[in-house]
C-alpha cells in the first residue's frame, strides 16, 4: 500500500483535473466533510462544506460548459505545517458562450490529510471572471448592494 498523496501532490492533481475539464473527477480529491471558502466571492456560497455540496457545483459547471481553465505559473510553497501548501497559478480562462478569453491570478491555501483535501481558502478574481463571461455588470451590483 503506497503513502497518501502530499498536499503539493493533492494541489497538483486538482489543477490538473481542472485543467482538463474532468469536474465530474473533482469531488473524489475531497474528504467527505471537506470546507471550501471563497474568500473574495461576491455572490453565495462563499462556503462549500462536504463533497456532496462540492459534487453538485462540479455537475453545474460540467453540464454549463460553461467555462475552461488552464493553470499556468504555478508556484508551491510549503508551510510550517505539513498539511498545509499555498498555491499561487494564473489562470487562462475561456467562457465558450462569449468565446471571450482571460487571465487572472490565483492564491489558495490547501490542507490536505491522508490524501484528501479537508480545507481550502481560495482567492480569485472574480471582477475578471465576470467580464468574461459578460456579467460584470450583475457583479457589481451584488457588490452594492453588499454595501
Amino acid at each position: 500500500m503506497s503513502a497518501p498523496a502530499t498536499p503539493r501532490e493533492v494541489f497538483g492533481q486538482l489543477i490538473a483535473l481542472i485543467s482538463a475539464g474532468k469536474w465530474s473527477e473533482l469531488p473524489e480529491l475531497y474528504a467527505e466533510d471537506a470546507v471550501v471558502e471563497i474568500v473574495f466571492s461576491p455572490v453565495p456560497p462563499r462556503r462549500i462544506h462536504g463533497r456532496a455540496e462540492l459534487r453538485e457545483r462540479f455537475a453545474a459547471l460540467e453540464a454549463a460548459g460553461a467555462i475552461r481553465l488552464r493553470a499556468e505559473n504555478v508556484r508551491v510553497h510549503e508551510t510550517g505545517d505539513p498539511e498545509v501548501v499555498i498555491a499561487e497559478f494564473d489562470y487562462a480562462g475561456l467562457y465558450p458562450a462569449t468565446g471571450r478569453t482571460f487571465r487572472t491570478a490565483n492564491i489558495q491555501v490547501l490542507r490536505a490529510r491522508d490524501g484528501l483535501i479537508v480545507e481550502t481558502r481560495d482567492y480569485h478574481d472574480h471582477l475578471a471572471f465576470a467580464a468574461a463571461d459578460g456579467r460584470a455588470g450583475e457583479l457589481l451590483a451584488a457588490l452594492d448592494q453588499q454595501g
